[in-house]
């Protein structure tokens, strides 16, 4: 995505020059962009001069968005999840330990939710695959 942060607006940048860059197995990419892209946080292009490019400007998509699309609701135990009822053990509600783990994931997600694609491609070096 940090990739595609850089290139926003000049077209869309090959899986290839992105795993080159990155030093990531190309398989992965291909298996990440693809819930990106059904997420609608990445479109892509066929052809030549085909691949990947953001559907949104990059100070527009939040870290959490992408860590949510990628990993699912932000968790650190089971009972603290996003999405958790709370009935995951007998304690529920009671259980000191489950306010400890909430707090620390909506730390975390607030970090996550304040900080967009574009706050975290600032001041990164320069070498990337990105059009020239």
């Amino acid at each position: 995505m940090g990739e595609l942060a850089k290139a926003y607006g000049r077209g869309p940048l090959a899986l290839a020059q992105i795993s080159e860059v990155e030093k990531l197995p190309l398989p992965y990419l291909e298996q990440l962009f693809a819930s990106l892209r059904k997420a609608g946080l990445v479109e892509s292009t066929r052809g030549v001069r085909g691949g990947y490019e953001l559907t949104r400007d990059p100070s527009a998509i939040t870290m959490g968005e992408i860590v949510r699309v990628l990993e699912g609701p932000i968790s650190f135990v089971e009972c603290a999840t996003e999405a958790a009822d709370g009935n995951c053990c007998e304690l529920g509600d009671s259980c000191p330990s489950r306010f400890v783990w909430q707090k620390v994931r909506d730390s975390v997600a607030g970090v996550l939710d304040s900080m967009t694609l574009a706050d975290l491609m600032r001041d990164q070096p320069i070498a990337s695959a990105t059009l020239e």
